[in-house]
């Protein structure tokens, strides 16, 4: 009977692989096509060194490289601080307002860094509050007077860290949470106190999500270009903009993306290897946890050191940004303020669609090849663009479009009348396609986790009806994917409405997002008038908050 049933088995997943090759062919298609601009930009290496390049190594690439170094440096120890004590103490002990600060802690991750750069800059620069109340106050002149420089890469380093550690909490939290709890009581029972357990126990547990929440929060700060562009710090990504648009040299432009692009491939390769060689087993079954409830001094200074990243992450920049829109609000809400609303929230629609579109044909496709070493590497090709900055995205797009363009108005200046110009690079279609390439791999997360919850003898189940793979993935999948599919395309459009770099070198002439005008207003020292569009941006990212928020309260309960 077993032989029998699995024979029937094999039989059905053989029919419905009859038409396996079409959808494996869509899958490579897709991988092939969003990993153009990528190899665009590994290839350049190999072009001829222009005398812009040899310029640029001679006098700024020294001061690039070094200012990447330590800017990375900073917010990883500023990431890790934040994000590992707070995810500690809101996991393993009670204390007021724990159960309010274990979601809240993840509001920054809706502030971009440029916005809140924005917003310190306007309280703590000479111009300031702060600096003209310390004038008043004490009747000092400016230089009488030491205060801590805002616009400085120390600065960059603070803004970063406030924005970036809920990634470092929310992936260490889980882990901390997932270990054996019955360890921890262990080492408590041999005499080790909590200082002690932590640093020798949950610590060295965590290290391989420690480093997963480090190594994405590092990958956001160097595709960063709003905020270190403002701060005037010189790294890979304003070394682009200048190369390209200053010195009109794309080419030197594409070569210094590469050395952008070997740092972010270099910290891909840290943490596989940290989580290939950190490997840790949780032994015996889970319980229940009872955290001890904490008293006295101990119990404010857990809930000091997680309120401060939430205050100083969110709530003091968006009180800052909200006193601005009601200073502005009569000339900020104007027409050309919804003109904004209307062209972010279009792009973000269509890009969001399209992502979802691809990202269930691919893995719907790695579906259907039975999830192997193929389909997967394919199905991971396709969404290496996520890991990839927005600056070198647009440069490795921009120049595969540019010579198309070319060689389409060649063509048909030899052949025809016509002239074509810019069909494709100088359009809209080039900004959709490098959001695809950059957000893809969002969607495909999502949805392949909905994926993972459906067996696979519904299909097999669907085929014996007569089902064919469209079908199946239409009238069976689809349904069940629903919470998947609003999920992915949510979090791209969340994406796509905060992205900066990618909008600033591919938008058309003329056509601005918020985030676009946020950055010009900003760096016209508008920042009073720059806080419309950016609090704008700043409640569509609450969106991906709150989701992650329901996770995280599931995950609790469960717990």
């Amino acid at each position: 009977m077993e032989v029998s049933s699995q024979y029937a088995a094999w039989s059905v997943r053989s029919l419905f692989n009859q038409r396996l090759g079409r959808w494996f062919f869509c899958l490579v298609a897709i991988a092939f096509t969003l990993s153009i601009p990528v190899i665009t930009i590994a290839l350049s290496v190999l072009e001829p060194f222009s005398d812009t390049w040899r310029h640029l190594a001679s006098t700024v690439l020294s001061s690039y490289i070094t200012h990447s170094l330590l800017l990375m440096l900073g917010v990883a120890i500023g990431t890790f601080t934040l994000g590992v004590s707070c995810a500690w103490f809101t996991c393993m002990y009670d204390f007021p307002g724990r159960k309010v600060l274990e979601w809240a802690l993840l509001l920054p991750m809706a502030m971009p860094a440029y916005i809140i750069a924005y917003a310190y800059t306007g309280a703590l620069d000479f111009a300031g509050p702060i600096q003209t109340a310390i004038r008043d106050t004490f009747n000092v002149d400016y230089g009488d007077y030491w205060f801590p420089e805002i616009r400085s890469l120390g600065g960059a380093v603070v803004m970063f860290s406030l924005v970036l550690y809920p990634y470092v909490y929310l992936i260490v939290r889980a882990a901390f949470m997932s270990q054996s709890h019955a360890i921890l009581e262990v080492s408590r029972s041999l005499g080790n106190g909590p200082w002690r357990t932590f640093y020798a126990v949950a610590l060295p547990a965590a290290r391989p999500a420690i480093v997963a929440g480090m190594t994405l929060a590092l990958m956001e700060t160097l595709a960063d270009y709003g905020t270190v562009q403002y701060f005037g710090v010189s790294t890979f990504t304003t070394g682009i903009f200048r190369t390209w648009f200053g010195l009109g040299d794309l080419t030197a432009a594409a070569q210094l993306s590469s050395f952008l692009l070997f740092f972010v491939v270099l910290l891909i390769v840290i943490e596989r290897i940290s989580r290939k060689k950190m490997q840790f087993h949780h032994l015996g079954q889970k319980r229940s946890y009872q955290r001890p409830t904490l008293t006295g001094s101990a119990r404010w200074l857990c809930f000091t050191v997680c309120v401060l990243p939430l205050l100083f992450g969110f709530i003091l920049p968006a009180i800052q940004l909200f006193l601005w829109v009601l200073e502005t609000w009569q000339t900020s809400f104007d027409a050309a303020f919804f003109t904004l609303v209307q062209h972010s929230i279009s792009l973000a629609a269509v890009a969001a669609i399209l992502c979802v579109l691809l990202a269930v044909i691919v893995c719907f496709s790695a579906r259907l090849a039975g999830n192997n070493r193929i389909a997967l590497f394919f199905l991971r090709v396709s969404t290496l663009g996520y890991a990839v900055p927005g600056t070198v995205i647009a440069v490795g797009v921009l120049i595969p479009l540019a010579a198309l363009d070319n060689g389409i108005d060649s063509w048909l200046r030899s052949n025809t009348t016509f002239v074509a110009g810019l069909l494709f690079s100088g359009t809209l279609f080039a900004v959709i396609v490098a959001y695809i390439v950059r957000f893809l791999s969002v969607s495909v997360q999502s949805i392949e986790a909905g994926f993972s919850q459906i067996h696979t003898s519904i299909d097999d189940s669907a085929r014996t009806l007569g089902r064919k793979p469209l079908g199946v993935l239409l009238k069976v999948h689809l349904p069940m994917l629903k919470t998947s599919l609003i999920a992915a395309g949510l979090l791209v459009f969340v994406d796509v409405m905060k992205e900066l770099p990618t909008t600033l070198i591919l938008r058309p002439f003329n056509f601005n997002t918020l985030a676009v005008r946020a950055y010009e207003l900003a760096s016209d020292e508008r920042l009073a008038d720059a806080a419309t569009p950016a609090i704008a941006i700043v409640l569509t990212g609450l969106i991906p908050v709150f989701l992650l928020f329901r996770t995280m309260r599931g995950a609790s309960k469960s717990h």
